[in-house]
């Protein structure tokens, strides 16, 4: 089985990737990415020798580059991490979400239409649902409500792969997932920046009043949901991955804490993130009852793991601290208020 992984050096892509070789010995990948920021192909350098795997480097926005590459070997299935995804960069600049996000699944649809391709999984996010209130969780039935740029430009992607399965018969499959954590996360997100910053004693930033909620599922977790979707689910089908235990970023963060032995007196409150949405929660009932996953790792286990992971791959993360991350940080906790008021 040939299988086509679009920002497979990301963060989630690149775990995808490491999974399924590992778990499916008949599977071939080639993994397209444009290998920006957050795209890093030492998180795949233990397997880049395999034969199994090929790194081709490319962006989705490029209509030639894409047909040529789906109609010259004969895929069994693609499956599309490819995305900008941090929300506070798409609040500084949303262009870049609205061409990768957008335009980027249009060229991939327009590939998979056109060679006829037999499987197109889309990685999507809660986000796309908007804050859900106190004590509820939203189903796939819920209507989209995005509320940032990225959210925005991951539900007009959504809405166009539901779109290219009804009329053209594009066999899409949606994913839409809480937050991630785990190994080879860049460290401008929230758990390996407050990692980093707490191994080396810096002030930890807090947005707002820290009592955002979110719903963390180790990345190991979510591999195994996207596997089955890609082997089980019908043409159509949409479902949403979580853990089912919703806690609040400070609760988060001083788990951390505790796990490597550090003060609370770390933590900094920043000026919160403008619209920043107050709680993610999904119902993943649906995955459970048609695909049989479930979430394996709870939460206490799966940090300690990402700790310990982080510990011991300091290289990867000094070398994911570097460049991009210098000016991003700066402009994000330096000098937060300038960024956010403009």
């Amino acid at each position: 089985m040939r299988l086509l992984v679009t920002g497979g050096a990301g963060f989630i892509g690149s775990n995808f990737v490491r999974h399924i070789l590992a778990t499916r010995k008949e599977m071939e990948v080639v993994n397209f990415d444009k290998l920006t920021y957050a795209g890093n192909a030492e998180s795949l350098a233990d397997i880049s020798c395999d034969p199994r795997y090929q790194l081709v480097r490319g962006d989705i926005l490029d209509r030639e580059v894409v047909h040529e590459i789906l109609s010259a070997v004969q895929f069994d299935a693609l499956v599309n991490f490819a995305a900008e995804t941090h929300v506070d960069r798409s609040i500084e600049d949303a262009s870049p979400f609205l061409g990768t996000n957008i335009l980027g699944t249009h060229c991939l649809l327009e590939a998979a239409r056109r060679t006829r391709l037999a499987r197109f999984v889309q990685i999507s996010s809660d986000e796309v649902y908007g804050s859900a209130p106190a004590g509820e969780s939203f189903t796939e039935a819920t209507v989209l409500d995005p509320r940032s740029p990225y959210a925005a430009s991951k539900a007009a992607a959504d809405h166009l792969v539901a779109a290219y399965a009804n009329t053209f018969g594009v066999p899409a499959v949606i994913l839409r997932c809480t937050n991630n954590y785990g190994p080879f996360q860049f460290p401008e997100k929230l758990i390996p920046l407050m990692i980093a910053n707490a191994q080396e004693d810096k002030p930890l930033p807090v947005y707002g009043d820290g009592m955002q909620e979110r719903d963390w599922l180790f990345v190991e977790d979510y591999c195994r949901a996207i596997t089955l979707a890609l082997e089980k689910a019908a043409p159509g089908a949409m479902y949403n991955v979580s853990a089912g235990a919703p806690q609040k970023n400070l609760t988060v963060i001083r788990t951390i804490l505790r796990h490597l032995g550090k003060p609370d007196t770390l933590i900094r409150y920043v000026q919160d993130r403008p619209g920043h949405d107050r709680r993610y929660a999904l119902d993943s009932s649906k995955i459970q009852r048609e695909l049989g996953w479930s979430p394996q790792i709870v939460f206490d286990e799966g940090i300690r793991q990402t700790i310990e992971w982080y510990r011991s791959n300091t290289a990867w993360l000094e070398n994911a601290r570097s460049g991009e991350y210098r000016n991003y940080y700066d402009r994000h906790y330096t000098r937060r208020e300038e960024t956010f008021s403009r």
